[in-house]
């Protein structure tokens, strides 16, 4: 074995996370590689993961591989091809690929020329209900594993195995294959594909796990998927909504995190680090969104707040005011518990910290959020700004103990700890 090609890994710990970094970075193209190459999302799925157990089993003896999305797709057609060879149907399946690689030759046109993306619209088919396609597609291409999107969509780790299960299946006896649907069926899935790239972003902007505050990696997947949909249908408003948050989200990034790795929250966070050329364009993005004649949808809605912010001189300089009128408007829209939520600290900067806590409360009363760290967490700093601090500590230990990202966790411990 050549030095430098591999890395030794020797512990445990150590090399689960290399894995999951690995996969992370590279899953989503595996397994869209190798549904191309079987014309099943759920075989490839599992394929990939069998790819996986493997690398764990045989990188500790052999060292991580320089190119391990590499190694993992090899591993997986392996595995493929000996599936097929045991189902007795290995000279069937050669000749399917044979007849893909040949109209590949012949430069075969395809609506949608990325593979990711030809993934996420195989896995939002009409057939499956809204939540199976988001799990399954969170699953799938963003890469997350069954407890970070039971975090994310508030819903027990069981319902979401469970609709990932169903999701498979239901694609299996439908059998619908990997290929990019026509352009005149965009529109039913491009829905759960719009949230589904979102979702992916909002675990890399703020991970709902782990020891880092930030996945970088997995907020520019999204942030790349929702540019190349900008491109590809440039009529649609709200894809440029959806391309006009990330990108405004995603301006802040330098900013967000100290040399350490531990959060910057945005009242201490150094504008001048602000990536401003991103900010530019997430704008323009945004003034495209507006300039359908179609009004802002809750992504152009959520762009605009995100707008107020990354123009604002200092948090005390913001249009609170404006951002409450247009949280109103995203309530009625798409109406959620985390939307109120958000609507309430704005509420808090614009009028002040007794009006918010009403709404929290009653946010509370209908345990909306249930087992979810984000209401303690709002409510612990709006019961600081008003002088109740032991209830403010409590609520912020509460909150520390429900969040699952140990950076965020050290955060709400210290606030409570300066209580």
């Amino acid at each position: 074995m050549a030095q430098g090609t591999r890395h030794r890994v020797t512990e445990t710990t150590d090399l689960r996370r290399t894995v999951d970094a690995v996969w992370r970075i590279e899953g989503a193209r595996v397994v869209a590689t190798l549904a191309r190459m079987t014309g099943d999302v759920g075989l490839a799925e599992e394929l990939a993961q069998e790819a996986v157990v493997e690398a764990l089993e045989s990188w500790p003896e052999q060292g991580v591989p320089r190119n391990a999305g590499a190694w993992l797709t090899a591993v997986a057609k392996r595995r493929a091809i000996d599936t097929w060879r045991r189902r007795e149907r290995l000279d069937e399946r050669y000749r399917a690929i044979a007849h893909g690689l040949a109209e590949a030759g012949d430069d075969a046109w395809q609506p949608i020329d990325d593979d990711v993306l030809r993934l996420m619209f195989t896995a939002c088919h009409p057939v499956l209900s809204r939540e199976s396609k988001i799990a399954l597609t969170l699953r799938v291409v963003g890469g997350l594993t069954t407890q970070e999107i039971a975090r994310m969509l508030l819903v027990p780790i069981t319902t979401v195995q469970a609709r990932i299960t169903r999701a498979k299946k239901t694609l299996a006896a439908a059998h619908v294959r990997f290929e990019a649907p026509d352009p005149n069926e965009w529109g039913k899935r491009l829905g759960a594909v719009l949230g589904v790239v979102y979702l992916v972003f909002t675990e890399g902007y703020a991970a709902t796990s782990g020891d880092r505050w930030i996945r970088a990696e997995t907020a520019n997947e999204g942030l790349r998927l929702g540019r190349v949909l900008a491109g590809l249908i440039p009529g649609e408003p709200e894809v440029h909504g959806l391309a006009a948050l990330m990108e405004l989200q995603a301006s802040r990034f330098a900013a967000r995190v100290a040399p350490d790795g531990s959060p910057i929250l945005l009242a201490d966070q150094d504008r001048t680090r602000w990536d401003h050329a991103q900010i530019a364009r997430g704008r323009a993005a945004l003034a495209r969104a507006g300039s359908t004649g179609r009004g802002l949808g809750s992504y152009g809605l959520q762009a605009a707040i995100a707008e107020c912010h990354a123009v604002a001189p200092s948090v005390e300089e913001t249009d609170w005011r404006k951002i409450v009128l247009l949280y109103e408007a995203l309530r009625r829209i798409a109406p959620s518990p985390v939307v109120e939520l958000n609507r309430a600290v704005a509420v808090s900067m614009a009028v002040g910290p007794a009006d918010a806590l009403r709404i929290v409360d009653r946010l509370a009363d209908e345990r909306a959020l249930k087992g979810s760290h984000l209401l303690p967490s709002v409510r612990g700093e709006l019961l600081a700004r008003l002088g109740r601090t032991e209830e403010a500590r409590s609520e912020l230990l509460v909150a520390a103990e429900r969040t699952a990202n140990e950076r965020e966790r050290a955060v709400l411990l210290a606030k409570a700890e300066a209580l």
